[in-house]
């Protein structure tokens, strides 16, 4: 199973080093003398951790002296005295260090997370339809969750781990080369083929990181496609089929964890193997030269205890190797999303776009979505102040004639005009905020009914929306809820029903107040009688306003001034309604199906 999962990324690029840490620094930057002061704490530190142990060497060496008669009582204790005096200065300077050093560290931290993901967030959310239509939600909720964990840790890694044993090597270093030049040479090359093997090790596991990130990603992709179809796992009692394909995608990524994390032995046998030799060497030589009266036994004591206060950082190096490299598998799902361009752009120069009239023209559009070809050379002009029906089967285009007029994708050919001006001349966020629709779908924020209604308009006075409520007739439905309009609607809106839903759309569409109306299947969620009332207040909202009317019940657009019938992007049939059912033709047919059911 692994090796299809192998075979899946065969071919992919492995991890963008350079590319994310070019990402990671350039969000560093913003706190650099924050950063730049945490290492100079830990220098600070780390000096202090090897200056114990020259301490620790003077009171061997002193205290060999006295036993030797070469020293007094009196002598020995003032150095003690002083060796104390200065070990409780050092102490105390290492207190308020380690208390800067965290201070510090948490400031950064936190900064370096929000911003990381305020920078994502912000990409992603700017990115076209397209791209958000073709990348589950889990998956990138899943991605930019790691990566603002991946930030943390990587910090992490360079002030806990990579610092303290660049720092201590240093000082180390130059205080065993002082006494012997043998022992510094064996502590530096101990520790680079340390390093040396541990990346080896890191770059075979680097694959079987990044397999078990994606297995992840699609484990949780595919738990939050479960949830979020929850009713239809009920409805028709899938729970044992969901369970099984759960348990497949739940499997991949028990494989993939334990071939990820096996690396980890030959990681610990090797290092131990190392160290081991690394430290018989390096004390066997300081030893020779006590044994032949060439150095004092604080010096060998000095130079064991030093080597052995590296092991530490050493070890704790090679965690954060682990933990840089799982930093940047993490960082690569993520980061690669931001080289991710958005495919409908704005002119350089592009201006805010404010609709005066509504006057709409399709001329001569064509588009095809992949290999799809959708319309060639359609026209269609929409007069201000109008209301136009688009009437077809699914599939004819209706709505992806409204995604157009909307710039979620850009046009092969052609040009659409709002008053005359090409709309790809302005800024595709003001030309979508100039006009207000009731989708198809209608889905909602996990918040109350007021603040979905007010997010068309949220600069709207509190009685604007409350008249936008009364409007849409929702004010009679909410008026049995006990907190009101500030009931909390749940994840999509799924502590509502359909046509409450629907109801909401509508009150926040009206709030939007624009010259341009989109109606799409605007009351298919609603009864008759709700149908009814609410399409008479939808003819008062559509009074002045270009209209744009999708229905599949077409009793819903007997009042509109023009009905488009297309079929397969075309236009096949246009006229008004009472024209249109005395014509041979799609019209008809469906007039006829329907009218029993909708009209006496």
């Amino acid at each position: 199973m692994l090796q299809k999962l192998s075979q899946k990324i065969k071919g992919e690029k492995n991890i963008d080093f350079k590319y994310n840490l070019k990402l990671y620094f350039g969000i560093l930057k913003n706190y650099k003398k924050i950063f730049f002061a945490v290492l100079f704490v830990i220098f600070i530190m780390e000096f202090i951790d090897i200056a114990d142990k020259f301490l620790f060497k003077i009171i061997i060496d002193k205290g060999a002296e006295f036993t030797g008669g070469s020293i007094t009582a009196e002598a020995l204790i003032k150095i003690l005295l002083t060796v104390a005096a200065v070990y409780l200065s050092f102490a105390l300077i290492n207190m308020i260090s380690r208390y800067v050093h965290i201070y510090l560290l948490n400031r950064m931290e936190s900064g370096l997370v929000a911003d990381l993901k305020q920078k994502f967030f912000n990409h992603i959310i700017h990115l076209d339809y397209n791209f958000h239509t073709t990348n589950k939600t889990g998956s990138l909720i899943s991605r930019l969750i790691r990566g603002a964990g991946a930030i943390e840790r990587l910090t992490d890694v360079i002030i806990f781990n990579f610092a303290p044993l660049t720092f201590q090597l240093t000082v180390a270093a130059a205080s065993l080369f002082y006494f012997s030049k043998i022992p510094a040479l064996i502590a530096v090359l101990t520790i680079i083929v340390l390093i040396v093997y541990s990346f080896i090790i890191q770059r075979m596991q680097e694959r079987a990181n990044i397999i078990l990130n994606q297995t992840e990603d699609r484990e949780k992709a595919n738990i939050s496609d479960f949830f979020t179809n929850i009713d239809s796992i009920k409805y028709f009692g899938q729970e044992n089929i969901i369970k099984s394909r759960f348990k497949k995608v739940s499997q991949q990524v028990k494989i993939a964890m334990v071939k990820h994390w096996d690396y980890y032995n030959w990681m610990d046998a090797g290092r131990a193997l190392i160290l081991s030799v690394g430290t018989l060497l390096l004390i066997y030589f300081p030893l020779v030269d006590f044994l032949q009266g060439k150095t004092t036994l604080g010096s060998v004591v000095f130079i064991y205890t030093v080597f052995g206060s590296l092991i530490g950082p050493m070890f704790g190096f090679v965690r954060g190797l682990r933990d840089y490299y799982r930093s940047m598998a993490d960082f690569e799902v993520l980061f690669q999303h931001y080289k991710v361009d958005n495919v409908i752009k704005d002119q350089p120069g592009a201006k805010d776009l404010k609709i005066q009239k509504g006057e709409i023209e399709f001329k001569n559009v064509s588009f095809n979505y992949q290999k799809r070809k959708l319309f060639k050379d359609f026209n269609l002009k929409i007069p201000e102040a109008k209301k136009v029906a688009l009437v077809g089967h699914s599939g004819s285009g209706k709505t992806t004639l409204v995604r157009l007029l909307y710039r979620f994708y850009d046009l092969g050919l052609g040009q659409i005009l709002i008053d005359g001006k090409d709309i790809a001349e302005f800024k595709q966020e003001s030309l979508r905020n100039e006009m207000s629709i009731v989708p198809q779908e209608c889905v909602l924020f996990d918040d109350t009914i007021y603040n979905n209604i007010a997010f068309s308009n949220p600069k709207a006075e509190r009685k604007q929306v409350l008249a936008a409520i009364k409007f849409a007739q929702l004010d009679k439905v909410i008026a049995d809820f006990p907190q009101k309009e500030k009931t909390i609607v749940g994840e999509r809106g799924v502590r509502l029903s359909g046509g409450e839903k629907q109801r909401v759309s509508i009150a926040r569409a009206i709030l939007a107040d624009k010259k341009i109306l989109v109606l799409d299947e605007a009351t298919s969620s609603l009864d008759s009688q709700t149908e009814h009332e609410i399409q008479q207040d939808l003819e008062k909202l559509m009074q002045g306003r270009t209209s744009i009317i999708i229905a599949h019940r077409l009793s819903t657009i007997m009042g509109a001034d023009q009905i488009i019938v297309m079929e397969k992007g075309r236009i096949i049939q246009q006229g008004k309604h009472t024209r249109l059912i005395r014509e041979k033709g799609p019209y008809k047919h469906l007039w006829n199906l329907q009218k029993g059911g909708y009209i006496k």
